[in-house]
């Protein structure tokens, strides 16, 4: 992470807590970050992001009157959003199963529990820097791959799009001790 130049990046920090948005705010600044937009809901948030080129998002998850999911939601799938593809890091006090899984279909590229460490920032910047995610157009799904590796060996069936018969062919092949 040593060297990435963030003087330049447009970071918008949507937190309804004023002391949760400046601790990640006095974060990004010591990253060297200079371009800080802030908002108190998805409602503000969608309002300077359309006004204004973003290249990184934070957002909350529980917010009012419009949360994160469907601040996410409405970036990846509005036509009326300027970049689908922006990167979105989720923050969230609330790390559930359930609150993970609604994040991820909701197209967040990735996810950051409270309370929050100036490490854990840094690396979700640093992934999505050195390692992005293509993106996945699917029938309920537009967002960053949900995968996290990407297995190029892997020669099975695919789970997207492989036709039920493929699957069921390709079930039917293997052994039984190959599947538990």
């Amino acid at each position: 992470m040593e060297g990435m130049d963030l003087r330049d990046v447009a970071v918008l920090l949507v937190d309804d807590n004023v002391n949760m948005r400046k601790v990640v705010r006095e974060i990004l600044k010591a990253a060297g970050v200079r371009r800080i937009r802030e908002a108190n809901d998805g409602l503000e948030a969608l309002k300077i992001f359309q006004a204004e080129e973003m290249d990184i998002i934070f957002t909350d998850l529980m917010m009012h009157p419009v949360d994160g999911l469907a601040f996410i939601r409405w970036i990846r799938t509005s036509t009326a959003s300027p970049n689908p593809y922006v990167p979105v890091i989720m923050m969230t006090g609330h790390a559930t199963q359930r609150s993970l899984n609604d994040a991820r279909m909701a197209g967040v590229t990735e996810f950051l529990a409270k309370p929050l460490t100036a490490r854990g920032v840094m690396h979700r910047i640093n992934e999505i820097v050195n390692n992005p995610r293509p993106f996945v157009r699917a029938t309920e799904y537009f967002g960053p791959c949900r995968r996290r590796r990407i297995d190029h060996e892997f020669a099975g069936v695919e789970r997207r799009g492989a036709p039920e018969v493929q699957i069921q062919d390709a079930l039917a092949e293997m052994d039984p001790e190959d599947v538990y």
